[in-house]
């Protein structure tokens, strides 16, 4: 079986940056909600959550469920390591030359143990029921129609996403018709998002196929 070059491995990092960098885009810009649709709103987290999905589908794609696997748990050790890193921030004192931007940072980095915890839980099962459900599917219909696994896998693993974060940082915080309403509107948002990033994902899987003609993870180990 074909081991990986070191191109391989240079284009994993290059896609492991990306997929941080969306992620990491995602937990902190996405404090900014923006008016959309029908008086509705809308988080600009909508812009770059759905590529850390579609990045495990495609790097799943070109080279196994291992690689897809491991991605997940560098992200969740990641957010985990940031979300550290903040708590222990805003426990220090302030110099007072420095207390101009006290409120503004604590504002933008005071999230809350329990908002904390609903993101590090709904992360680690959301993106791991995405990969799971991306290779179940291909078992099933075979290695085409990269489209549609990868529709299939995010509809599952974003409405599971949008269920536990907003249940374990709301419930009881909003009334549960609002805090469904909510769930199923930023669900469809995040998932017509990646619908139409879909095109970035064949060029991804292009890009990191190089001139190989092979077919996806043909010669690339599919560890568990």
């Amino acid at each position: 079986m074909q081991q990986l070059t070191e191109r391989d491995y240079k284009k994993i990092l290059i896609c492991l940056g990306i997929y941080l960098t969306s992620l990491f885009a995602a937990n902190t810009l996405g404090l900014k909600i923006m008016p959309f649709l029908f008086g509705s709103h809308l988080t600009v987290a909508v812009f770059s959550f759905p590529i850390v999905f579609l990045m495990t589908d495609v790097i799943g794609e070109v080279y196994g469920k291992y690689w897809a696997k491991l991605f997940v748990r560098v992200g969740f050790i990641s957010t985990a390591l940031f979300i550290g890193y903040s708590f222990l921030s805003l426990s220090l004192p302030w110099a007072e030359s420095g207390l101009w931007a006290k409120e503004g940072y604590n504002l933008i980095f005071g999230v809350s143990r329990r908002i904390a915890l609903a993101s590090l839980v709904a992360f680690i099962v959301a993106e791991y029921q995405d990969v799971l459900t991306f290779f179940f599917v291909r078992e099933r219909i075979g290695a085409g129609l990269f489209w549609l696994r990868s529709l299939l896998s995010n509809l599952w693993s974003q409405l599971l996403d949008s269920a536990i974060f907003m249940t374990i940082a709301f419930a009881g915080v909003y009334p549960n018709k609002t805090l469904i309403s909510i769930i199923i509107t930023w669900w469809l948002y995040k998932v017509l998002m990646g619908l139409l990033y879909t095109p970035l994902s064949y060029l991804g899987i292009k890009i990191l196929k190089g001139d190989s003609n092979a077919s996806p993870n043909e010669n690339i180990s599919d560890q568990n």
